[in-house]
């Protein structure tokens, strides 16, 4: 089962390492220039290293916070909390159906936020004492 559990989570990384360098994904790798040292991030958020450069991008700020979605809600920690419960499953069906998202960006926040991250640590939880129980 451990086995199982391990190429199943090398396989979902793989997968998340070919969507992220996607085209149009913010990874750029082109020549750098000579006139910033190697390895110094300049204003334009780039870090160029030897033979390549690296795009940093970090989230912005989202719109949509505390403005209700198409039904009427704005989700807040205990719809944060079940959405990161199903994120490995609403990962999958995205994969397959590009109008399924993992995220909910009509949210109040920061508690959505954490409510999401305290969802999907309980999934690596279930899954470490589903894991743990069995080796015994």
């Amino acid at each position: 089962m451990k086995k199982i559990l391990s190429i199943i989570v090398l396989a979902s990384l793989m997968l998340m390492l070919l969507a992220s360098c996607a085209p149009g994904t913010g990874i750029q790798i082109n020549t750098p220039d000579s006139e910033t040292a190697a390895g110094t991030p300049d204003p334009s958020e780039q870090i160029d290293v030897p033979g390549f450069s690296i795009k940093i991008n970090a989230p912005g700020p989202n719109s949509l916070v505390n403005t209700a979605g198409p039904r009427g809600i704005v989700a807040s920690t205990l719809i944060g909390i079940w959405h990161g419960i199903i994120s490995p499953i609403t990962l999958v069906m995205s994969f397959i159906n590009p109008n399924v998202q993992m995220y909910d960006v009509h949210n109040d926040g920061s508690k959505y936020n954490l409510g999401f991250l305290v969802g999907v640590a309980l999934v690596f939880l279930i899954l470490g004492i589903i894991g743990g129980s069995r080796r015994h």
